[in-house]
């Protein structure tokens, strides 16, 4: 997303336990719009700590389902219950963008996208799954809307780049603003 609008950058991945991370937060009872925000921190404060001269911008996408979080599907038969699950129900997606500038975060966004699915088989269910196991199996909710995932729904709202991750109109409006951007 970041390379199609023309931003110049370099990805680098933080080793950050998401799941420790996660399980903590929750056993706190928080809330996960805040874990959502709290995995952005924490993999934007990760990068800073080793290149405090950079801007560094961490997101992170968490799916609510009936008031409790969803992860990503370890296997494909994960994949498979969790589309059952979410079946002919509404679902929202978190996306939280943090953005830190020499060594602090500055700047933070949470981005919020609903999505209905439509009724699917569990045949169907499984012949996805099975034909877009490689493609899905790092994306929370066993789908990814870009692809053939956007059969699976009868109603969005929210804009794709929250769906895909990351709370993008955001970002560039206050990168446009602190002058990181000219639009």
């Amino acid at each position: 997303m970041l390379a199609n609008i023309g931003l110049d950058f370099e990805q680098i991945k933080p080793r950050v336990d998401e799941e420790t991370i996660k399980d903590s937060l929750l056993s706190e009872g928080l809330p996960p719009r805040d874990i959502a925000d709290a995995l952005a921190e924490a993999k934007a404060r990760r990068v800073s700590a080793k290149e405090p001269q950079a801007l560094v911008i961490g997101s992170d996408q968490v799916l609510e389902f009936d008031g409790r979080l969803l992860s990503k599907p370890f296997t494909p038969g994960d994949a498979v219950d969790q589309l059952k699950e979410l079946s002919a129900k509404s679902h929202k997606l978190l996306s939280a963008a943090v953005l830190f500038e020499d060594g602090r975060p500055v700047w933070r966004h949470i981005s919020e996208a609903r999505l209905t699915m439509r009724k699917l088989s569990d045949g169907y269910i499984d012949e996805y799954v099975a034909r877009n196991w490689d493609s899905i199996r790092h994306s929370v909710g066993g789908y990814k809307i870009e692809e053939e995932g956007g059969r699976l729904f009868v109603r969005v709202d929210g804009t794709a780049f929250t769906i895909m991750g990351l709370p993008l109109f955001e970002l560039v409006s206050y990168l446009s603003l602190r002058g990181y951007l000219t639009t």
